[in-house]
Formats: C-alpha cells, structure tokens, sequence
C-alpha cells in the first residue's frame, strides 16, 4: 500500500509508536522541483517526522515544520493537515552532499507552528540545533519543552520518504527497563533496512517479542492549499499602488507557488476585479422644510 501511516502501542511496555512510508505522495512533491540530493534527503526526512508528529496530535488544524537558514540551506517547510501534506525548500549556491546540516543552515531556526483550522492564534514552539540532524533536533525538543522521551527514525532518498517515532507514555507501574529496551531494538534499524521494508514487515522484524496493538492504517496524499483567490487574497494585501506598479513595467503580476509550481498571473482586467473603483458620488442637496 502506498503513503502508509501505521500507529501502534505496546502492551508489553509504557509506549507507543508510528511508522509512515511516503512514496507517491513523496515523488509528486520532487516532480515539482529538482533538488540537490542532500536537500532532497532532509526535505524528506522532515516530511516523514511532521507526519508522524502530527498523527499523535488531538489537534485540527495544520502542522507546520519550518528550518530557517542563512547559508546554502535557505528554507526547508513542511505542512501538514489531516491527510494532506506539501513541502518544498529553498537554496542558493552549491549544496555539498557532504555538508552537515550545521553547515547548511549557518545562522539557523527551527520552528514549529500548530494553526487552527477554526481561527484563533497559532501555537509556536522554537526547536534547538541541538544535534546533526532533523531527527536529533525534534528528539531534543519533545524532551525540553514536551516533556515526551522520544526516538525518532528518518530517511529519505529518491522514491521513498519514511521513518519511525517512539514515545514514552506516563504510567505509574513504570519498569524503568521497558523505555530503554524499546529503544535499543528500534535502535537495530538501519537507514537501508528502514528505507527497504514495509511498516508490518519492520514492526516484525523490530518488536517480535514485545505484545503490540497495531491500528488500522491510514493513507496520506500530496495535496497544494494554493488557489487564484488566495494569491488575489495576498495582491490585495500588497495593496493597488504596489500590484498596478508591476503591471505597468511588466503587463501582468505572476505569482508561482514554491509548493507545486502552480502559476497564477494577473493582468490589468484582473487588476479590475480585484480592486473595483469605488467612486464617490455626489449627493443630492437636501429639500428644505417648510
């Protein structure tokens, strides 16, 4: 089965997990643009952890992974929402594929963002660059600021994006055993092996001797939010004067969404619609009492 997301808990100790195994989904969002091979390997390893976050959240609404950087590695976002995710990156430059992601980001953050599908203000939480990687970065941070022990799992190459999450789970009969050996048998799992297997034939292989309950699993699917009326939504925010400066010079205002490429153009009877002449008209004197 194709964009997989497996959810499972341990009876036999306080934890639960998540496997994901994008490919379909994954290979839209590279058809969109030609990434350097060691972008395309952290675009996707963050792909496969917001999936993962977001499936042990009680949350509606977007999910939004974002690493900011100065260097080489300009922008790496991923959003997502229920079942639909998006992601793209921005560089400038050589990417080395050797490079850390230290290297990459030079002056960097990592934020990440919960924003509600029915309004309200967006939740942000700012992760550290603790860590050479995406995974060891959301390790640190879900134990600082979350609270959360986690083992988080990722890889990524040019068909499959995937990965596996680990979370401790409060209990008061904790054996202080069962968390450590939970994770040194996902810790067995190497990159190759976590990039070859089906989610049922690694929860096999990984946890055979430990008793699991394995939900129904759950499909995911590359899905763009972009729309003409959300890029006209934005002209108007720019405001006429900026927008009718652009078509003057060029004829038209073109507009491309870094998710899927889509582009949108607008030329001066577009200008119309989306800033109507309110003309202010006179009013008639009025009659006088008598």
């Amino acid at each position: 089965m194709q964009d997989q997301l497996t959810r499972f808990v341990f009876d036999s100790a306080p934890a639960r997990g998540a496997t994901i195994r994008l490919d379909a989904a994954w290979q839209a969002m590279l058809s969109r643009r030609d990434y350097p091979p060691r972008l395309r390997t952290l675009l996707g390893e963050l792909t496969a952890a917001g999936a993962l976050l977001a499936a042990n959240l009680k949350f509606d609404g977007t999910l939004i992974l974002q690493l900011h950087g100065n260097a080489a590695l300009q922008l790496l976002v991923v959003e997502v929402s229920q079942d639909t995710l998006r992601a793209t990156a921005r560089w400038e430059g050589d990417v080395p594929d050797r490079a850390t992601l230290a290297d990459l980001l030079g002056q960097g953050r990592f934020v990440i963002t919960l924003d509600p599908k029915t309004g309200g203000d967006p939740y942000q939480g700012i992760v550290a660059l603790e860590g050479d990687s995406v995974a060891a970065m959301l390790e640190h941070y879900m134990q600082r600021s979350e609270q959360v022990d986690t083992r988080l799992l990722l890889a990524a190459d040019e068909q499959v994006a995937t990965g596996l999450l680990l979370q401790k789970l409060p209990t008061d009969t904790d054996n202080p055993d069962d968390w450590p050996r939970v994770v040194l048998l996902a810790d067995t799992l190497g990159q190759a092996e976590l990039l070859a297997a089906p989610s049922d034939v690694l929860l096999h292989r990984l946890f055979h001797e430990e008793t699991l309950q394995v939900f129904e699993p759950t499909h995911c699917h590359f899905a763009c939010t972009c729309s003409r009326e959300r890029v006209g939504g934005m002209l108007k925010m720019l405001g006429r004067e900026e927008v009718d400066a652009v078509v003057a010079e060029q004829g038209s205002v073109s507009v491309q969404c870094e998710f899927c490429n889509q582009n949108y153009v607008f030329d001066e009877d577009d200008m119309a619609s989306l800033f109507p002449l309110h003309l202010d008209l006179p009013t008639a004197a009025p009659t006088p009492l008598h």
